[in-house]
């Protein structure tokens, strides 16, 4: 991998904010270009980072004060909707997988995950813009056995039509909208409208969302690391 990968770093504690960059720092295409200890601080960084120099990723942790992981990413999603986002937490919950998929998270990890589990981590974000274990992919499975909880996860979902779900289909591939216009014999426009009815009937976020609503309902096998 030829290209730098441009990371942040969010955590109220110095030491785990240190222990990353010094884990990550034997990795030559990967470069942790700043750290913060809390949200504002983050926030007010990136509204004076030029679009060259604009992060890939940022690493959350998700408990901090007094903005807290949850808040902070639903302000990042909404200013900086292409932004990837790994969470990192002591809380390694179904719940807090589940809300954190709704909100569009590429990846869950744990704060006691391995180097060689960051780096997998970071590199797959950055190259397909999600990350699952299959352990994620357990708890998921077991967050959405409910029905109720499922709904939950996709509150304005509604039934996708046959031409939506071959779009969502071309989606999950990582194909660009004037290759899917190509692929579907249709304009780059009328598809850049299916993507975004897409995103209205099933509340999701970004083309992350997309693929977790794919993944949930059977549209496309789960890209996880087994």
């Amino acid at each position: 991998m030829s290209e730098k990968i441009k990371i942040i770093l969010v955590d109220d504690e110095q030491l785990i904010l240190e222990g990353i960059k010094m884990l990550l720092s034997a990795k030559e295409n990967i470069s942790v270009d700043f750290m913060a200890t809390g949200g504002t601080e983050i926030l007010s960084h990136l509204e004076n980072t030029a679009p060259d120099n604009f992060p890939d990723i940022a690493m959350i942790d998700v408990q901090m004060q007094p903005m807290d992981g949850f808040e902070l990413v639903e302000i990042l999603k909404k200013c900086y909707p292409e932004l990837k986002i790994i969470i990192l937490s002591s809380h390694y919950k179904s719940s807090v997988l589940g809300y954190m998929v709704k909100l569009g998270v590429s990846a869950f990890l744990p704060k006691n995950s391995s180097k060689s589990v960051f780096i997998e981590a970071i590199e797959a974000v950055y190259k397909n813009g999600m990350y699952f274990t299959k352990e994620d992919h357990q708890m998921l499975s077991t967050y959405l056995n409910s029905p109720a909880r499922k709904k939950s996860l996709f509150e304005n979902e509604e039934t996708l039509t046959a031409r939506e779900i071959d779009v969502v289909k071309l989606i999950c591939k990582e194909k660009t909208n004037q290759e899917i216009a190509e692929l579907l014999f249709l304009s780059p426009r009328t598809v850049e409208s299916h993507r975004q009815r897409i995103l209205d009937k099933i509340g999701a976020r970004n083309t992350v969302g997309i693929v977790i609503y794919a993944v949930i309902n059977d549209i496309h096998p789960v890209p996880i690391k087994l």
